[in-house]
């Protein structure tokens, strides 16, 4: 059994500058979300994507992951400045029966002209709510060794578990490790944790 959107609590809302895309939102968002998408990996992210990247693939990958918000097995969440998209996350829901209580928070990055600016913290504090609304207590994730966001997770709640070498090509061709966390939200704060609902 797969989740479905009618598992999202209507009344969970990201505190903001945070909102939650809906599917629709996200697909009148393409070009926002490609370019940000693009503007990243050029930057040096290492979130599964070798240069060059064409504004059109970058695109065509958040194209894939509509049928996902639709089915309630990802989610998307975004923070702006102004009209622009600076920054998003995504949970993607663990569909099997004995990982009902597990989510995977991926793609999180922020547009390296709105760095500095606290907003991966803020991506990060709302997935936690996120997560509690789905009824899902442990969060996994991996980052590139030595890439800034490794020293985010421990200070967002995340347990370091261990590093795995050569795990991925990063964006220019050239193998990385990969650093492997986890949090359990039941030993976190809601109140600090948990961004408030409306």
């Amino acid at each position: 059994m797969t989740p479905s959107a009618s598992a999202t609590p209507p009344e969970f809302r990201p505190e903001p500058p945070v909102s939650l895309l809906s599917p629709e939102e996200a697909r009148a968002a393409l070009t926002q979300l490609g370019s940000l998408l693009r503007t990243c990996v050029e930057d040096g992210a290492g979130i599964g994507f070798i240069l060059p990247l064409p504004q059109e693939n970058a695109e065509g990958f958040w194209q894939s992951r509509l049928p996902l918000l639709n089915s309630g097995e990802a989610f998307l969440m975004a923070v702006k400045e102004g009209e622009e998209i600076a920054g998003v996350v995504m949970l993607m829901l663990a569909g099997q029966d004995n990982g009902r209580h597990r989510a995977e928070v991926a793609k999180l990055m922020v547009h390296p002209r709105h760095r500095r600016k606290g907003l991966a913290r803020k991506l990060m504090t709302a997935i936690d709510g996120l997560a509690r609304a789905q009824e899902r207590w442990l969060l996994v994730l991996d980052t590139v060794t030595g890439d800034r966001a490794e020293k985010l997770y421990p200070a967002c709640g995340f347990r370091k578990v261990g590093v795995i070498p050569d795990f991925a090509f990063n964006s220019h061709g050239h193998l990385d490790a990969t650093t492997v966390f986890y949090k359990d939200l039941r030993k976190a704060s809601p109140s600090t944790a948990m961004p408030s609902r409306t």
